[in-house]
């Protein structure tokens, strides 16, 4: 398989990820219909955990930038964990509504880094 098939088949394979994504983020009701404020936003810390709670970072950060890089033709991060944090946060406030965001993010990271979804 040739770089670009590679590169295609990946970039196919996310945008739908993410589409999946968003869809189980709004069937848990965790999928928000106003963004977070600026200064929620000019966060610097990792997935601005200090503003956002996981599934607005999600929204409103990660599946945006994803796009962004895809639309822009640029490399995608060649290592993602995101589900672990999710996970972890999730857990943390009981919400057990996130099972299948959850599998999609296992999905996802292992698109990203390059390996097979178990």
């Amino acid at each position: 398989m040739s770089e670009n098939t590679t590169f295609n088949t990946q970039h196919q394979q996310l945008r739908t990820q993410l589409q999946q994504l968003e869809a189980a983020l709004r069937d848990a009701g965790l999928w928000g219909a106003l963004p977070p404020s600026e200064q929620a936003m000019a966060s610097t810390m990792p997935f601005m955990f200090d503003t956002l709670q996981i599934e607005e970072w999600l929204q409103w950060v990660f599946v945006p930038r994803l796009h962004a890089l895809m639309d822009g033709g640029l490399p995608l991060p060649g290592e993602c964990s995101v589900q672990p944090l999710a996970e972890h946060q999730w857990n943390e406030r009981a919400l057990e509504r996130h099972q299948a965001a959850l599998h999609v993010l296992v999905q996802i990271d292992a698109t990203l880094s390059g390996k097979a979804a178990g």
